[in-house]
């Protein structure tokens, strides 16, 4: 696969990004695409001491998105920045899949403007993995659309099933719509509209879950509102560090406590590894014509590995065709819906 990779974006600018490039093209089977300035990326990889590594490519982008910056007039007035020239690369054939650690709306945008929806769909959602107790739940909107309606949250429900299928390999992923209980008589009145629409979307609803239940992994989707599912996934991701730090200040406490700490060192390895984000390389943006992938701000290279991995077997899986079959099966619904609304 041909993986175009936004080498500017994020908190840290190129160092992750192509450090991460390089571990991934010595490990993995992809050709990867590095848009952003050419002198920059190329005066970076010299100093890590690859200035021709193998199956890297870079395409040169002279401009660079603001994180700060108003998404939509930012995207428009940058047209050569790296985020729209990646997002182009796709949208022309000549990569399979895009990354970047860039602004998440300034993303959304350059990929609604360049790749465009898949046909049906009304609002591309961001779908967040997250590591659960059984395993991996996903989490979408985790921020893309504040603003939700009935009809959004039943897309989502069917592009994140469609999603598990495809990188999970799970046949039948149950699906939960976060509310405040269990019971379908509680939550607010976008809950209570959406419920009996998604039901009737053919996925395998479980009914209302609460943010309690996401940990657990109670089921394998959660939808939200993009705004209720940002504040549970920054709480989720908050809640992870604040653990090992307490966790390391009482081992700090005694002696003994780090003795037994030490005998212990593999355990907390490995649970740190599991609980950690970068394992699923970022968030994919899901609704939009092609595979893109939504990374953390303060990426590393690490996760910057798996997002190419990640993106790869999206690509191979033809996730977005699978989407836009699902989206041809239930546009009579979604449409009779919004009908009844207005």
């Amino acid at each position: 696969m041909r993986i175009a990779l936004d080498a500017h974006g994020g908190d840290f600018g190129l160092k992750p990004n192509i450090e991460g490039a390089l571990l991934a093209a010595k490990k993995l089977p992809h050709e990867i695409i590095l848009v952003g300035r050419d002198p920059e990326i190329r005066e970076e990889l010299r100093r890590l001491g690859a200035e021709a590594p193998e199956r890297i490519t870079i395409v040169h982008a002279q401009q660079i998105i603001e994180m700060a910056a108003e998404p939509v007039a930012e995207c428009r007035a940058k047209p050569e920045s790296s985020l729209m020239v990646g997002a182009g690369l796709v949208h022309d054939g000549k990569a399979d899949a895009f990354i970047s650690a860039g602004s998440s709306g300034a993303i959304m945008v350059a990929a609604l403007l360049k790749i465009k929806r898949i046909p049906g769909v009304i609002r591309p959602a961001i779908a967040a993995p997250l590591p659960t107790l059984k395993g991996t739940t996903l989490l979408l909107d985790a921020g893309a659309n504040m603003d939700c309606k009935p009809w959004h949250l039943a897309q989502f429900a069917v592009m994140g099933s469609v999603y598990m299928r495809s990188l999970f390999k799970i046949e039948n992923p149950s699906v939960g719509l976060l509310s405040i209980g269990e019971e379908e008589t509680k939550g607010n009145a976008l809950v209570q509209e959406s419920l009996p629409l998604i039901k009737n979307m053919g996925v395998n609803l479980h009914g209302p879950v609460e943010g309690r239940d996401i940990p657990e992994g109670l089921t394998d989707v959660v939808v939200a509102d993009g705004f209720t599912g940002n504040v549970a996934l920054k709480l989720y991701e908050g809640s992870a560090k604040v653990v090992f730090k307490m966790l390391k200040e009482q081992i700090m406490r005694k002696f003994t406590y780090k003795i037994g700490a030490m005998l212990m060192r593999k355990v907390f390895t490995e649970m740190k590894i599991k609980m950690s984000v970068d394992i699923y390389g970022g968030a994919p943006l899901l609704g939009v014509n092609g595979v893109v992938l939504v990374c953390h701000g303060k990426v590393t290279p690490n996760a910057v590995f798996n997002a190419v991995r990640v993106s790869g077997e999206l690509a191979a899986s033809g996730m977005v065709t699978h989407i836009r079959q699902q989206m041809e099966q239930v546009k009579d619904k979604i449409s009779a819906a919004k009908e009844q609304a207005e």
